[in-house]
């Protein structure tokens, strides 16, 4: 039976509090301000999205850069009529879990649940293989200029990142928060000097492919979907910062200020890269290439072409480090509601980071890398994602009705979230015609959740069961050295859940460096 000692880390680490009898309790604290916010957001949108999906957009457009054009300025306000919507939404429920939150508070738990399975065992982990894969394959390919990239490298290159991001963020939310800073800022300057190279063209006189920008092949009905999903897995992410609620100073304020920023700078940043991409190269050319922004700097910037790659890898592996942030918070708020193992809702006692929900992202992310189509992942999670997102942005009409009085410090234009919502559906609903398949995995993954939420949530579980999670939980507790949120860390009950001895605790705990 642990004892006071075992928890004394805990108690002196900056991360502790006071609960209302004085007690010290572990818990989230609000780290992220404003700046924070801003780049966690512009870091995990701007990924793998502006590299790959260019092609992909183009594609499904026919090969028109006009069309292809429209199509992301489109993408980009519709993004912004979501982040709008999730603005009110963060601001009137201030609970972490971004749309997860939002499901529970306005349909209930099946659907929030749902949610979460989704994202637990689909969404997140590939999108984090999606960017991961993109990142190697733009590293490796300055050094198989003559032959093809083996995919062997690639993957290995892609596992290496996840392992060491998952390192990372288990160990400190201080050093994960300034990665994402620094890459945030590295992307956009990456970005920025294929902009800047765009403008000298543009100045040159290179205006020949936006001539006759709207020929092309015959536009099907299904393409344009697909298109729409190439340009939305672009801008995806603008709702990451809602689950990360709990930890952002000031939320009311800062919250709806980073989301409207971050969003805005995307959207400039996004149609000017498309804009660079066709003073250099054609249509076609597009179509062709692997890697649009190498193949751009291989022309235009000469010996310094190698800085685009560079740049990809950082962008990519920043969005991964932010996926990092707030998918592990997703899984943390769904285990503290009790939808997910106790031991997933814990939180180191020195490090002070929910341990167990970002190790347990890695295993999953790792399994997805054994796609070899990264089109068909974008495609396979895109249908899943956006019927969620667009579920999520529904309750804003729906608890405008049926809880009026609620506090709303930040107010959307209703009419915002009702257009978002429409389009997610007629999107998911044409999507299901153009890729069957695909989306039908996707949905069947998606109800596999029905009978785990059964299972998982079931109140009334065999004895033998209960016994054998509790015991389990209290393993893994004492090898993680975690406890719950908000355990006091010096009562009865904190020492009642861990069952290693307390000098090993107190050992293990000293040698961790709060951050």
């Amino acid at each position: 039976m642990a004892t006071k000692e075992s928890v004394t880390a805990a108690k002196d680490a900056p991360g502790t509090d006071k609960d209302s009898s004085g007690g010290e309790v572990v818990k989230l604290k609000r780290r992220i301000n404003l700046f924070n916010g801003v780049t966690i957001l512009v870091g995990t949108i701007i990924g793998s999205g502006i590299f790959v999906s260019p092609k992909g957009v183009l594609q499904n457009c026919g090969g028109s850069v006009g069309v292809a054009m429209i199509v992301w300025t489109l993408c980009g306000v519709l993004s912004a009529f979501g982040a709008l919507s999730f603005v009110e939404l963060g601001t009137s429920i201030t609970k972490s879990g971004g749309d997860y939150a939002y499901l529970y508070e306005a349909f209930g738990p099946i659907p929030a649940f749902l949610r979460l399975w989704t994202q637990f065992v689909l969404i997140r982990p590939a999108v984090m293989a999606v960017l991961s894969l993109t990142a190697g394959r733009y590293i490796l390919q300055p050094f198989f200029l003559d032959c093809e990239t083996p995919e062997s490298a690639i993957k290995l290159l892609a596992a290496t990142a996840i392992l060491l991001l998952t390192f990372v963020n288990c160990y400190s939310v201080k050093v994960s928060t300034w990665i994402q800073d620094v890459f945030a800022v590295g992307k956009v300057l990456g970005l920025g000097v294929i902009i800047v190279a765009g403008i000298v063209q543009l100045a040159n006189g290179a205006t020949e492919n936006f001539q006759n920008t709207f020929e092309g092949k015959t536009i099907t009905p299904e393409g344009i979907p697909l298109a729409f999903y190439s340009g939305l897995f672009a801008f995806s992410g603008w709702f990451y910062l809602n689950t990360l609620t709990e930890e952002v100073q000031n939320p009311k304020r800062n919250l709806p200020l980073a989301i409207l920023i971050g969003v805005a700078v995307v959207m400039v940043i996004y149609l000017l890269t498309n804009i660079a991409y066709f003073t250099t190269m054609t249509a076609q050319e597009v179509l062709e290439s692997d890697a649009v922004a190498v193949t751009f700097a291989q022309r235009v910037l000469g010996v310094m072409a190698w800085v685009v790659p560079v740049a990809v890898a950082v962008s990519c592996f920043g969005s991964t480090n932010g996926i990092f942030l707030s998918a592990s918070r997703v899984t943390f708020v769904g285990a503290r509601d009790g939808y997910l193992p106790d031991l997933l809702a814990m939180i180191h006692v020195s490090l002070l980071t929910p341990l167990p929900a970002v190790a347990l992202l890695c295993p999953i992310a790792l399994l997805m890398l054994t796609s070899n189509d990264v089109y068909r992942l974008i495609n396979f999670l895109s249908a899943v994602r956006w019927l969620f997102i667009g579920l999520a942005t529904a309750t804003v009409p729906y608890l405008r009705w049926r809880r009026p009085d609620m506090h709303r410090p930040f107010k959307v234009p209703l009419v915002l979230p009702i257009i978002f919502t429409l389009v997610c559906a007629v999107v998911v609903a044409m999507s299901l015609y153009s890729a069957p398949v695909d989306v039908g995995i996707g949905l069947a993954l998606t109800l596999t959740g029905v009978p785990v939420y059964v299972l998982a949530v079931w109140k009334n579980k065999p004895d033998w069961l209960r016994q054998f999670t509790d015991s389990a939980t209290r393993v893994l507790q004492s090898i993680l050295l975690v406890v719950p949120q908000e355990a006091p860390a010096s009562t009865p009950k904190t020492q009642e859940i861990s069952k290693a001895p307390a000098e090993e605790l107190k050992d293990a705990a000293s040698v961790s460096t709060y951050l």
